[in-house]
């Protein structure tokens, strides 16, 4: 099913314009870089690159994730309709660690805060010693994608987030441009 996925020509067109973008960002910062889409209720990652001194990370490129335990899914989540957004509140929310945040209301103010302060983070949600950053890649005034990093711990967050922003702009300036 992956193959067929990256005959589409959006995903393989988002894919190969964000691959120097994310190759970029792991070399400035050595940690795991992702690219991500919503597919439904999931977030589906079209790219990983990650290296020897990266933290671990359950997700690779054709994974699908819930969009309520990672970084790029909450930042998905956060940009999708309300009607997702309700449907996802309104289901029951699996734990992953005891870190994952599973109370509607918790989440849904997360949520908020994703959309005002243009970013999402995870601290151990997804696996026990990963916390994430994420930010939306928008084409006009549209979420197209996420771009996170895993981190060990979000003491790092001040210090990636300009590199971070870099490559979603220059992804999202990219696209605009194809």
């Amino acid at each position: 099913m992956w193959d067929l996925g990256l005959l589409a020509p959006v995903q393989t067109g988002l894919r190969d314009v964000a691959s120097p973008f994310l190759h970029d960002l792991y070399g400035a910062t050595l940690a795991t870089v992702h690219l991500a889409v919503r597919d439904g209720a999931r977030a589906l990652y079209l790219d990983c690159v990650s290296g020897h001194a990266s933290v671990p990370v359950v997700s690779k490129a054709g994974s699908r994730l819930p969009l309520h335990s990672t970084g790029v899914g909450k930042v998905l989540l956060a940009h999708a309709p309300a009607s997702l957004r309700h449907e996802v509140l309104a289901a029951p929310l699996y734990r992953f660690t005891p870190y994952t945040v599973i109370q509607p209301g918790r989440l849904a103010t997360q949520l908020q805060r994703v959309a005002q302060d243009g970013y999402a983070t995870t601290a151990e949600e997804m696996t026990l010693g990963a916390c994430s950053i994420a930010l939306p890649v928008r084409v006009a005034e549209r979420t197209v994608a996420s771009l996170g990093v895993v981190v060990p711990d979000l003491d790092r967050r001040t210090a990636l987030m300009p590199a971070m922003r870099v490559a979603a702009q220059g992804i999202a300036r990219s696209l605009s441009l194809a």
